[in-house]
């Protein structure tokens, strides 16, 4: 009964404190103006991305092919003009935000679980263990992502959930070293040693303790991460591994303008800036999120 309130009063304390960091972060977050301009665009992004089928429907504008209006330039009824099949080019850059950002905020998603887990593993228990999941990541290293993502969508298929595979898969051993930095500057703290003292499991002090610690410099590179999985699923998608067509993706949409680019350069132009504007965003948050995590700023 005594060990199961010290660690009510203890969970109470962790909750309160983590509170108050975090409000910390935001505070700083508000004062660095080009993180906050990064955010601003990223929220447009995503609500685009959250009503496209409000602002365009998929099977009637997005998809719909009407040869009689092929590379027109933008106009009060198309605003950023035709593709050469006499699509909106609006309405599938607006619905391509929607598959861009899911497969990169996906694909990071199973990059942190699969990589964050076996960096805690190897960062909490250390020996033989942490040498042989950390060989296994060089192995990883030793291929260029983009290399490996590629052979995994080539033997997979080209479709959404094999894209997110892949680009994840080739981004797990990024997060496998940082969690791992993370947890060995970590365990050995008096906090750690407090918990071990009244009992707490292995897996409660991973969960409840040193994961929760470690989530600075993970958040951060994720920021970074799903902009360069955007990248990534464009590059696929630009030489024909992504999502299959006519489903909008920005990559796409620039492979199949090119052969345009001198008599209608808006069609590879529009997409390209769109790509863009979601990088920019998002290593604009990244660099403010790493300057108001930073420890040494809190003093």
């Amino acid at each position: 009964m005594a060990n199961e309130n010290v660690a009510g009063s203890e969970d109470i304390v962790v909750k309160k404190k983590k509170r108050s960091q975090w409000a910390e972060v935001w505070d700083r977050l508000k004062t660095n103006k080009m993180a906050m301009i990064g955010l601003g665009m990223l929220v447009v992004l995503v609500l685009l991305a959250v009503f496209a089928d409000v602002i365009a429907d998929y099977e009637e504008v997005v998809i719909k092919m009407d040869t009689s209006i092929r590379l027109q330039g933008p106009s009060a009824d198309n605003w950023l003009g035709t593709d050469e099949l006499g699509r909106d080019i609006f309405a599938r850059i607006v619905h391509g935000a929607r598959v861009s950002l899911q497969v990169g905020i996906i694909a990071v998603g199973i990059a942190i679980a699969i990589g964050g887990t076996l960096g805690a593993i190897a960062g909490f228990y250390g020996g033989k263990l942490d040498n042989l999941i950390m060989r296994a990541m060089d192995i990883f290293l030793a291929i260029p992502s983009i290399m490996l993502a590629i052979a995994i969508v080539s033997s997979l298929g080209t479709n959404m959930l094999n894209l997110m595979l892949a680009v994840g898969i080739s981004s797990i051993p990024r997060y496998a070293r940082i969690v791992r930095a993370s947890v060995i500057s970590v365990k050995d703290e008096e906090f750690i040693e407090a918990a071990r003292a009244i009992g707490a499991k292995d897996s409660r002090i991973i969960i409840k303790h040193i994961i929760p610690n470690s989530l600075a410099p993970v958040i951060v590179q994720a920021t970074l991460g799903v902009a360069g999985a955007i990248l990534s699923t464009a590059g696929l998608s630009f030489i024909g591994l992504g999502i299959e067509k006519p489903a909008p993706e920005w990559g796409s949409m620039l492979s199949s303008g090119r052969p345009f680019l001198r008599d209608a350069p808006h069609v590879t132009t529009f997409p390209g800036i769109a790509i863009m504007i979601t990088i920019l965003s998002l290593n604009l948050l990244g660099d403010g999120l790493r300057d108001a995590l930073d420890p040494r700023l809190r003093q």
